[in-house]
């Protein structure tokens, strides 16, 4: 069975809800034989990104730049996970007050050095996630675990 791994930093009200949205679309019923797996960015290890076939991310935009602990998550699987994941799908969510442009360009680089195929269009809130960013975060999870269905 395909498995989709959610990787996710949490630490504020908005990404909690925009994180709760991703998971709702990704768990759908109508997604029929995938796994869904949820780790925070800080506990998700090389393994769990080698057993996984499509991925998902989520994290504040802090000070312009992604969390550090989704940052760590990059340090730690980066070469481990480098020859083998590529061409493997991917869609993130990003919640900043002040800019995403950095975290965006960190996520887009090293992505495309671990040869990540983004599969749905990111979702990139500033203030409070509205009915339809929390609707367009539904839709992330949802694309990307539909690419999974066997």
């Amino acid at each position: 069975m395909p498995r989709l791994l959610i990787v996710h930093h949490t630490p504020s009200p908005h990404t909690q809800e925009m994180f709760e949205a991703v998971l709702a679309g990704a768990t759908d019923p109508e997604i029929e034989n995938v796994e869904v797996l949820r780790r925070p960015a800080l506990h998700t290890t090389p393994t769990d990104v080698l057993e996984a076939d499509g991925y998902l991310l989520g994290t504040p935009a802090n000070l312009g730049y992604m969390s550090g602990a989704l940052k760590h998550f990059f340090d730690t699987i980066y070469y481990p996970c480098l020859d083998s994941t590529q061409g493997r799908p991917f869609g993130y969510y990003m919640h900043g007050n002040q800019g995403t442009e950095g975290a965006e360009k960190a996520i887009k680089s090293i992505t495309t050095g671990l040869g990540w195929e983004q599969t749905a269009a990111s979702v990139l809130v500033s203030g409070p996630p509205s009915k339809q960013d929390v609707e367009r975060c539904w839709e992330l999870g949802a694309t990307v675990a539909a690419g999974l269905m066997p």
